[in-house]
């Protein structure tokens, strides 16, 4: 078998811990360990050129085709190897996630089965884990049933029944039973292998099924919603609630474009969509989680100074550097470690912060609820919400070379205020409710006095108090219930919108020059806006139309990566993006047709 060049057609397995993308020849192409902003491990997916390092491939001899799909409802991953002789293979991959002893069991582990399903298959196993962003290969201790990488992390083990030998030599043989692979820590596996791991599984299973199973979903585009539901919660980290934006680094937003980012960190702004998105489905889990993430963000940050992202432990600090050891995507570097935009002044984050936050004093499904305490903390990071709303900022965008006064910033700073007032009329604090009313109504000033201008076909927001441009984050000013999308305001801002920013079926965040050059690339989150938007203005017809061709667009596996080729539909960015799937679940929710309908 030929391996061919990296493509974001992946599938990712996890289990809230550790996650893997598996490309479409059942290759373990991505994989950090401890956790997803760790060390990658298998990290042949930025090798360029160099496809069998940072790699756990099952080869079939003579294999001419190969077909894929999750175990319904779970991120369990089946894929069938085929070869020209007729013989077959069945590989099965998951990461462990169940309940046991009163706690979630989620190892950092990688669990593996093969079956012969059909002749007499001859199988070739590539075993090439690395350890410092492809700097070298760990030093391997063979045993009897195991083999041990020394250095990676605290130390991996790869427990199995298939012959030791022929693993590490990479030796063709043949598969007269299911073998099974348990990758996980430097310890003695414990119990049956066999029978271990397929408990393992079937639990897993039960798990998963179950959790969709309290999903709200809407009736049309079902599959759609549950692949991105459970997509969004792998992005979790379970053991302090962080959410990361994505799952991998440095897939470039545009071919040599330099666009590359490293997105395996808990975003306080693509936290909020992915908590929004996830409440419409009921999914009350992931919020309460992230909910105690945030209230360690708040009692950790000085006078309610927020970063706007953090490592999934909490670490504000991300220094960005280079890795010199791996390619990247098809050869186009460099490959970020760390994120300079840590260092950044982004005031939208105020509001992105209360409004998830706000949710739980009224909702009465939680299991903590919030109360009195909790308002006067969230109050702290109201107050940095007034007093930023009129300065500039990097914005959204994360702008590396220049700062304005962003009018999303300061809409999200008037949301703030307005959710924290309709808090304190919920805790009955009538002097609380006025001020944070009162300065909601100031902000509200501000903006249309700055934001506003007048024009011959009705006005429009512009994206800046100081330059008169668009970008698609206005499209959000219904959505945040800033404005009425009826209001003539907001109808003469989509349409102005659309007209600047629009591209046949895509949608680009702005148009204007950067510090990186022109944007190439649409960017998918802000067409997702679009759709919205049209909704709202009751162009629903066109929204169903351009939301069916989104759904085109999406992986094998169902999901979609952050950027879009707008000429050619190729996918682009980093995989899977929170954004991303948030704007599938969103737009399913908005223009599917109710479940009353079936009566």
């Amino acid at each position: 078998m030929t391996v061919s060049q990296s493509t974001l057609d992946l599938w990712p397995i996890g289990n809230c811990q550790v996650s893997g993308l598996i490309d479409d020849n059942a290759g373990l192409v991505w994989g950090c360990v401890p956790q997803v902003d760790g060390d990658p491990v298998f990290c042949s997916l930025l090798g360029g050129d160099v496809q069998d390092r940072g790699v756990w491939r099952f080869e079939l001899e003579g294999q001419v085709g190969a077909s894929q799909s999750y175990v319904r409802n779970t991120p369990i991953l089946v894929t069938r190897l085929e070869a020209a002789d007729g013989s077959a293979v069945e590989i099965t991959d998951f990461c462990p996630r169940f309940e046991r002893s009163g706690r979630m069991y989620r190892p950092v582990a990688y669990a593996r089965t093969v079956r012969p399903v059909a002749g007499a298959p001859r199988l070739k196993v590539t075993m090439r884990p690395m350890r410092g962003y492809g700097a070298s290969e760990p030093e391997t201790v063979r045993g009897t049933n195991h083999v041990r990488f020394l250095g990676v992390g605290e130390g991996l083990r790869l427990s199995t029944d298939a012959p030791v030998g022929h693993v590490l030599e990479g030796r063709a043989y043949r598969v007269e039973s299911d073998q099974h692979f348990f990758l996980g820590p430097d310890e003695p596996f414990s119990g049956n292998l066999r029978a271990e791991i397929r408990h393992m599984e079937e639990l897993t299973r039960k798990y998963w099924q179950m959790w969709v199973r309290g999903l709200a979903i809407p009736l049309e585009w079902q599959d759609e919603v549950i692949r991105c539901a459970i997509a969004l919660k792998l992005c979790q980290h379970e053991e302090t609630g962080a959410i990361v934006a994505a799952l991998t680094t440095s897939v470039p937003e545009a071919p040599g474009s330099e666009r590359n980012w490293d997105y395996r960190y808990c975003w306080i702004r693509d936290s909020y969509y992915t908590i929004q998105a996830l409440n419409r489905l009921g999914a009350l889990d992931v919020l309460e989680k992230y909910l105690g993430f945030l209230r360690n963000v708040v009692a950790n940050a000085s006078d309610g100074d927020i970063q706007p992202l953090y490592s999934v432990m909490g670490e504000g600090r991300l220094d960005e550097r280079i890795a010199p050891d791996l390619a990247g995507y098809r050869g186009t570097g460099p490959v970020r470690v760390g994120n300079a935009a840590y260092l950044q002044r982004q005031y939208d984050c105020y509001g992105q912060i209360v409004l998830p936050s706000a949710h739980a004093f009224f909702d009465r499904r939680l299991l903590r609820m919030s109360d009195a305490g909790d308002f006067a903390s969230l109050e702290e990071v109201g107050e940095m919400a007034w007093k930023m709303h009129d300065q500039p900022d990097a914005g959204l965008w994360e702008f590396r070379t220049r700062t304005e006064v962003h009018t999303y910033s300061a809409v999200m700073s008037w949301a703030a205020c307005q959710r924290l007032a309709n808090v304190a009329r919920e805790l009955d604090l009538a002097d609380r409710f006025a001020l944070w009313a009162e300065r909601a109504d100031a902000i509200r000033t501000t903006i249309e006095a700055r934001a506003w201008v007048d024009g011959p076909d009705g006005g429009h927001y512009k994206a800046s108090f100081e330059s008169d441009y668009l970008d698609a984050s206005l499209l959000q000013l219904a959505e945040v219930r800033y404005i009425a999308a009826e209001d003539p305001k907001f109808q003469s801002t989509l349409w102005a919108v659309e007209s600047e920013l629009r591209r046949g079926e895509h949608m680009l965040r702005y148009a204007a020059e950067d510090d990186f050059g022109t944007p190439e690339t649409a960017f998918n989150v802000c067409t997702f806006w679009l759709i919205e938007a049209l909704h709202l203005a009751r162009r629903d017809d066109e929204a169903r139309a351009l939301f069916e061709r989104m759904l085109d667009h999406s992986t094998s596996s169902g999901l979609l990566s952050e950027d879009m080729d707008f000429e050619t539909g190729e996918l682009w960015g980093n995989f899977p993006q929170t954004y991303s799937l948030v704007g599938v679940i969103n737009c399913a929710v908005l223009l599917s047709r109710s479940w009353n309908t079936l009566r």
